[in-house]
């Protein structure tokens, strides 16, 4: 499935460009409006992708922080060190253990999408950010040839943006 998406300034604009795609005999399903008063983003489907990197983020830490656990705790009882002298032996590798733990939290973070969560990011995003802001989205999916046959029709409303997108 592809995809076309325009960012408009305001509801008429986007309302015309939504008429046009209408009298270019294009189907109704293939094309929606996103905005107030319209379809929001998680009525259209579109992810939010703070969300998915938290269940990624969380998903990782039930295994990588018990690993990193287990991982640590073995590592003092190989190498025997007593970085901890107050703690004594168990002291040291249950210490050694927690450290493990905590190194297992901080890469289930950082690889499952705690950056991008942290800096933004992904094309969702923004298209979220401008929905806030009170632009709106037409939206055409389809076939490459309904994506030929909308794109000059929304490029005359002056969008702010136009993106096309090939899916699976």
């Amino acid at each position: 499935m592809n995809y076309l998406v325009a960012v408009l300034d305001n509801r008429i604009q986007a309302e015309e460009a939504y008429s046009a795609l209408e009298q270019a005999s294009l189907p109704k399903a293939d094309f929606d409006i996103l905005g107030k008063g319209f379809k929001s983003a998680d009525d259209y489907g579109l992810i939010d992708p703070a969300d998915q990197a938290w269940k990624q983020i969380r998903l990782m830490m039930i295994w990588l922080v018990p690993f990193g656990f287990g991982a640590g705790f073995v590592f003092n009882i190989i190498t025997g060190l007593d970085t901890f002298a107050f703690a004594g032996r168990l002291g040291n590798q249950l210490l050694g253990g927690a450290l493990g733990a905590v190194s297992g939290a901080m890469g289930a973070f950082f690889i499952g999408g705690g950056v991008g969560i942290a800096i933004g990011g992904g094309d969702a995003l923004s298209y979220r950010n401008r929905l806030n802001e009170g632009k709106f989205l037409v939206v055409v999916r389809g076939s490459e040839a309904v994506i030929r046959q909308a794109t000059p029709i929304l490029r005359q409303f002056r969008p702010e943006n136009i993106q096309g997108y090939s899916g699976n």
